[in-house]
């Protein structure tokens, strides 16, 4: 049987379609829109960089407009019987669904055995384990804790100066023994066990084979990408060719997956209920790590818009800024936007933008009104 061609215009519109983009966005953004955007992307990626609003928060206002943050905080951080998310490794560290942690469990044995996580942490799952089990203890015996509350004296801090006991309670939390019961508001993970944080429900549910492990987030991958090659598929979840491709397989034999033809894309699959539509009419800021473009290559394959993240770059060799979001206007990125939040003046501040050299004559006003939007979601006005 022929395969099917698809045009990249029409790729790129099953892709927006299946992230949520060309929908109209509703009135009053609630509770159940968010849960159904979460849903639809199967994770929000978390991030500690704060200059305009925390990652996690971004994804859900580019869909849905100005929701209550305060929404997802519950969802991920309330009272337990509000709570319909939890925090583990996905596509990095993210906020997903309870239904997706089954499906994690082959990632936390691994951890437990010390055959993933960064290197300075494995030694916690051997020679050092003694030292990582008596600070579970402690969390069993005293309730939620932070790595802070470990540390009599306080050293330098940040993602590079790492203490004995956070590798330890990272550890802890790879490999399925802790899990985030709060943030405080540093946004310092406060550490529980995970029977006092995921509903028993949840734990109680049988823990799949690696194999069915693996076909059920690749296919949920498959469902938030909608078109996808095979190193796009196993990214979304951050599994190696050796455990996705038996799973692509399996799915391309059931008929979940529909291998296609797109123009310079190797492997391409379709998923058999992904959205065709003939148009998007979409409009929003994108941020660094939204899933729409956080794999840069299937960013500059579908939009031909070269992205890349300027942060970590000395301010003098910044192409285009320091906090920089995508902007999607129909169908195309067409433009960026260095941003930032000044929170003491309460105002969103816009420190560059650039035009893509095909942008469409009403860019800057279409841009002027979502950034218009971002400021009164920010409290700004």
């Amino acid at each position: 049987m022929a395969i099917e061609r698809i045009g990249l215009p029409q790729a790129r519109r099953i892709a927006l379609a299946a992230q949520g983009f060309g929908m109209r966005r509703p009135d009053k953004p609630g509770p159940a829109h968010l849960r159904r955007t979460i849903e639809r992307l199967h994770l929000h990626q978390i991030d500690s960089v704060n200059v305009l609003a925390r990652a996690h928060y971004l994804p859900a206002f580019s869909r849905l407009g100005g929701y209550d943050r305060a929404d997802l905080d519950r969802l991920a951080w309330g009272p337990k019987r509000q709570r319909r998310l939890f925090e583990y490794w996905a596509h990095e560290a993210s906020l997903l669904p309870f239904e997706l942690h089954p499906l994690l469990r082959w990632r936390m044995a691994q951890a437990d055995r010390g055959e993933t996580g960064w290197g300075r942490m494995r030694v916690y799952a051997t020679e050092r384990r003694g030292e990582a089990m008596a600070l579970l203890d402690r969390i069993r015996i005293e309730g939620p804790l932070a790595a802070s509350d470990f540390e009599s004296h306080k050293g330098q801090s940040g993602w590079w100066e790492w203490s004995d006991t956070k590798r330890a309670l990272e550890w802890l939390f790879w490999a399925g023994h802790i899990t985030t019961a709060s943030r405080r508001g540093s946004f310092e993970r406060v550490y529980d066990l995970p029977e006092r944080v995921i509903p028993g429900d949840v734990l109680a549910q049988a823990t799949p084979t690696d194999a069915e492990a693996h076909r059920g987030l690749i296919e949920r991958a498959a469902t938030a990408l909608g078109i996808a090659t095979d190193t796009e598929l196993r990214d979304y979840f951050r599994q190696s060719p050796d455990e996705a491709q038996p799973a692509i397989r399996t799915l391309a034999e059931e008929g979940a997956l529909i291998p296609v033809d797109v123009p310079g894309w190797r492997h391409a699959w379709l998923h058999r209920d992904a959205r065709r539509p003939r148009k998007i009419d979409a409009r929003a800021l994108l941020a660094p790590f939204d899933p729409l473009i956080w794999q840069r290559d299937r960013a500059e394959r579908l939009f031909g818009f070269r992205y890349r993240i300027e942060i970590y770059v000395p301010a003098e060799k910044r192409q285009h800024g320091y906090y920089v979001l995508p902007f999607l206007l129909g169908d195309r990125l067409v433009a960026r936007a260095d941003l930032k939040a000044d929170r003491q003046a309460k105002r969103l501040i816009v420190q560059s933008v650039h035009l893509e050299p095909d942008a469409p004559d009403h860019t800057r006003e279409a841009l002027r009104q979502e950034l218009g939007g971002m400021e009164q979601w920010l409290g700004f006005s």
